[in-house]
């Protein structure tokens, strides 16, 4: 189905159904929820641009450094849908300093109930798992053609509760978007 915004980030529901038909013929059950999916901007200006068009058509959660740039979340207005999946929310990522990136959808993330039954049901898929014991937000991520799946324990909303309960999101620094790019 046409998403508001498809015009502006790219097909999203294409998006997400192609990397969850790549997921079934690998095997994987695909009826757990899909919790969001990621667009990357591939530049300061691009960020800003789209975090103000998501704020019209979502509620923002949080916005905050992640690995040494701005990740803002979304709760959609109007989730992106799909025949048997709703996704209700976009994480927009800021490019990491010193670094160029295509710009676009990422990835998604599914909440799975257990990570290591997951790998271990499928040994033979090549699961980046090094985030996978994370205190926090534990993961693990397979790339496929065209993007990236991630597989977490729990929905990113809950984990935004908790980090903005305890403290744990670091502000984007006020003056971040003066500075020279690097």
């Amino acid at each position: 189905m046409v998403h508001p915004l498809d015009t502006l980030l790219g097909p999203q529901a294409p998006f997400v159904s192609s990397l969850l038909g790549q997921l079934a013929e690998l095997g994987i059950d695909i009826s757990h929820p899909v919790d969001h999916l990621c667009y990357r901007a591939a530049s300061r200006e691009e960020y800003l641009r789209l975090r103000t068009a998501l704020a019209q058509a979502g509620e923002l959660l949080v916005e905050g450094m992640i690995g040494g740039r701005p990740i803002a979340t979304f709760r959609y207005h109007q989730p992106v849908q799909l025949a048997r999946h709703a996704v209700p929310c976009i994480e927009l990522a800021a490019p990491k300093p010193g670094r160029s990136h295509q710009a676009g959808l990422e990835h998604i993330e599914l909440v799975v109930p257990s990570l290591s039954t997951l790998v271990a049901a499928h040994p033979q898929l090549a699961f980046r798992t090094d985030n996978q014991l994370d205190g926090r937000n534990p993961d693990v991520a397979l790339p496929l053609a065209g993007g990236q799946v991630k597989f977490h324990l729990r929905p990113l909303e809950a984990v935004i509760a908790e980090e903005k309960a305890t403290g744990a999101v670091i502000p984007v620094p006020a003056d971040l978007w003066h500075e020279p790019q690097r």
